[in-house]
């Protein structure tokens, strides 16, 4: 029995033309932007060899994940939320759709909000306003804003070839911004001296907490990838292509945030994270106006993956939703987020905060949705259990009781874990709260066919 609210439609045939360099290019352009910057801004705290290191090793751990996801959206043709009520319920993967829908609202607000703060400079090199951190500066900044969401609302209504446009434009302009920037920041300071210098005692962070961000900040992108993965023209394609765009794209330019803000610190002689966004670097470094619209391109492409992920997530949570509908309704409350950085008065303790909460809740999300389809029930992922009430996701009234028990012992588990000084200083708690959850759910799952034996 299927009722129409629960309707799921799986991608096929025709629709399945992404190729090699479409998801590359999704991905890499998603990973290429102004958030990406500033995070290596933040864990430049780490110092140079600790904040690269810990970027690799965050982001190799998880966009394997990224992997497996997109495996399971080009197997199904189904997106990530839609994906998740195998294990929370068909009526219970309302949790991780409003965890979707509201984390890639906030993610296109901070990208937004730098964006905005590009657009301030230019406006104060064209009209001589106040440019964003200076007095009277939130004039440009909110004009900036609002420029964006109109951009964002174009480029929506003008439908996924102009989208796929603007990605393969953005990433030849991110390339060639970032051999420029490298440049300008080589002129400034030697690769000798970023390697030497040595973080100040009270801004130092630990590597496991930089871990932890990094985690959240790669996470994210995982729990959208198979709305992109289930228009690709092959496995190879949903899953290698994936892999590797993201994982480029988060090293170019979380690195060339990082040696920016070590950069800006052995120049002016103070660390500040705060001024780790590629505007006020640009800016510091005289760039000019070019590489201010670039930024905001960069913007661009990366909200493009962003107000994707987050329609995806609101038609799971109302089918009845276009795809279309939902992106305008995504954008409009997107716009509003990008406000609260502004009337906060600290840009970097929102991200922060946004980060922190990200990745208590989107570890346990993932590792049980990998354990389950890749080794246990991945024969009942057929299009009709997904909508059909009394169907094997159906479990209690529409929700998987023991998995949503589970995911909220995984969100207590990270603010405990994360909280010890050890981890703090070595592993960080995201991936050991995903092992973990992921092993408590295998044996949930052993427990359960035993009873039924």
């Amino acid at each position: 029995m299927t009722n129409q609210h629960y309707r799921v439609k799986p991608v096929t045939g025709k629709e399945r033309n992404l190729g090699h360099w479409d998801l590359f290019a999704t991905w890499f352009g998603a990973n290429a932007n102004n958030g990406t910057w500033y995070i290596g801004g933040i864990i430049a705290a780490c110092g140079l060899m600790g904040g690269l290191f810990a970027m690799l090793l965050a982001s190799v751990l998880s966009y394997l994940f990224l992997s497996l996801v997109s495996q399971m959206g080009y197997e199904t043709g189904l997106s990530t939320t839609t994906l998740s009520r195998a294990t929370f319920g068909i009526r219970g993967s309302v949790i991780p759709s409003l965890i979707n829908f509201i984390m890639f609202m906030g993610w296109t607000a901070v990208n937004t909000f730098i964006a905005g703060t590009s657009l301030s400079f230019i406006f104060h090199g064209l009209f001589g306003w106040p440019a964003y951190g200076q007095v009277g500066g939130e004039k440009g900044l909110v004009v900036g804003i609002l420029l964006m969401s109109v951009l964002h609302l174009l480029s929506i209504i003008s439908g996924q070839k102009s989208v796929r446009l603007i990605e393969r434009i953005g990433i030849l302009l991110v390339i060639l911004f970032v051999f420029w920037e490298s440049v300008v920041v080589l002129k400034h300071v030697s690769i000798a001296r970023l390697y030497s210098w040595v973080v100040p005692a009270k801004d130092q962070m630990p590597f496991g907490s930089a871990l932890d961000i990094l985690a959240a900040f790669n996470l994210a992108w995982v729990t959208s990838s198979a709305d992109f993965s289930r228009f690709a023209q092959s496995k190879t394609v949903s899953t290698i292509s994936s892999f590797w765009g993201a994982l480029l794209g988060v090293i170019v330019f979380a690195a060339m945030g990082l040696s920016t803000a070590i950069s800006l610190a052995l120049t002016t002689g103070a660390y500040n994270p705060n001024n780790s966004d590629p505007s006020t670097i640009a800016n510091e470094l005289g760039m000019g106006t070019l590489a201010m619209v670039v930024i905001v391109l960069t913007s661009m492409t990366s909200n493009a993956v962003n107000l994707q992920a987050a329609g995806s997530a609101l038609s799971n949570l109302y089918s009845r939703l276009s795809l279309r509908s939902s992106l305008l309704i995504a954008t409009v409350i997107a716009t509003l987020l990008t406000f609260i950085p502004l009337l906060n008065g600290n840009f970097l303790d929102v991200f922060e905060a946004f980060l922190n909460y990200i990745g208590m809740l989107l570890g346990p999300i993932i590792a049980i949705m990998v354990v389950d389809y890749f080794f246990f029930n991945k024969k009942d992922y057929v299009p009709v259990n997904f909508e059909a009430k009394q169907g094997p996701f159906w479990y209690r009234a529409g929700y998987n009781w023991g998995v949503i028990v589970l995911f909220v012992l995984g969100v207590l588990l990270n603010l405990f874990l994360s909280s010890l000084t050890v981890l703090k200083r070595t592993t960080g708690a995201t991936f050991i709260v995903m092992i973990i959850i992921g092993m408590l759910y295998a044996g949930l799952l052993k427990l359960e066919s035993s009873k039924s034996l």
